[in-house]
């Protein structure tokens, strides 16, 4: 009876989180969780956003380690080759600027304190023996040549759509869409925009933050500035000094023109401005004598 109490209770959560909207929730953490399969595992190592996982997390490279020792890995791998959409979206993540992204994290110190941990723990070394001395695994490649879909791999040469596949590939529009990726003058800002966002290099980013040099506690002393801030050291050399007031003009000295105002210089065609020049003064009648 407290069973089923027990799971006449979680059903009803279950569904009450489903209504609520929350099951999707988890769709993020599935797209980052460590692949099952082979064609998982070869969909992550063919994206330039994410291949590198494997070799920055220990915990992730144990899996890793045992996907591609099994005979299927291979297998499912010679069947994507056949397949020219997965060498256009392969190509087209190396475009990607999340590809930056995923080959600075190298440079994060902690990644290697990752490492250095995992070379300490007999659990490592544990883990990575009991996937290489599997028996399964040994009987599996020694299988190999009657495995199905090893035989479905060598059948694919005798597959027409594979040919038509091939034929059709310069009209496919994903190929004319990565062949004009390097127009667009968006992919070059994207990868600007990556290489300068702090995020992009780990804990390392905090080099890029004028802050961080900055010593608590202690104003900056007056005229310093912080040569890792470029709007501080760029800002003051091409900043346009304050205009002295101009005197004013002489009485009755002409106008000069400002050579660099078109206004100005344009109103020598306007007729409205030109002006007969000024009678000269009447001399007055000599007196009669």
């Amino acid at each position: 009876m407290k069973k089923l109490t027990t799971l006449a209770a979680g059903l009803l959560l279950a569904q009450f989180a489903m209504a609520n909207g929350t099951a999707p929730a988890a769709a993020p953490a599935a797209a980052s969780a460590t692949p099952q399969s082979p064609a998982q595992w070869l969909d992550r190592m063919t994206d330039f956003t994410r291949n590198a996982s494997a070799y920055r997390d220990p915990k992730v490279f144990v899996p890793w380690s045992n996907a591609v020792t099994e005979p299927a890995f291979y297998t499912q791998m010679g069947v994507n080759m056949m397949d020219p959409g997965n060498w256009y979206r392969m190509m087209g993540t190396m475009t990607d600027p999340r590809s930056l992204n995923n080959y600075m994290q190298f440079a994060d110190p902690n990644m290697y304190m990752k490492w250095m941990a995992a070379s300490m723990d007999p659990n490592f070394y544990t883990a990575l023996m009991t996937t290489m001395l599997d028996p399964g695994k040994m009987m599996r490649w020694m299988m190999m040549p009657m495995d199905p879909q090893m035989w479905n791999m060598m059948m694919q040469g005798l597959n027409p759509n594979m040919y038509l596949k091939w034929m059709m590939a310069p009209l496919d529009p994903r190929a004319w869409s990565l062949m004009m990726a390097p127009m667009n003058p968006n992919l070059y800002t994207a990868w600007l925009g990556q290489s300068m966002n702090p995020a992009t290099y780990g804990s390392w980013g905090t080099w890029m933050n004028p802050a961080s040099y900055a010593v608590p506690g202690v104003a900056p002393a007056a005229g310093a500035a912080n040569p890792f801030d470029l709007s501080a050291l760029f800002g003051g050399m091409y900043a346009q000094p304050a205009a002295a007031p101009a005197a004013a003009p002489a009485a009755g000295a002409p106008a000069m023109a400002n050579p660099f105002d078109p206004n100005t210089l344009l109103q020598m065609f306007n007729p409205a401005a030109w002006t007969a020049p000024a009678a000269p003064a009447a001399q007055p009648a000599p007196a009669k004598k």
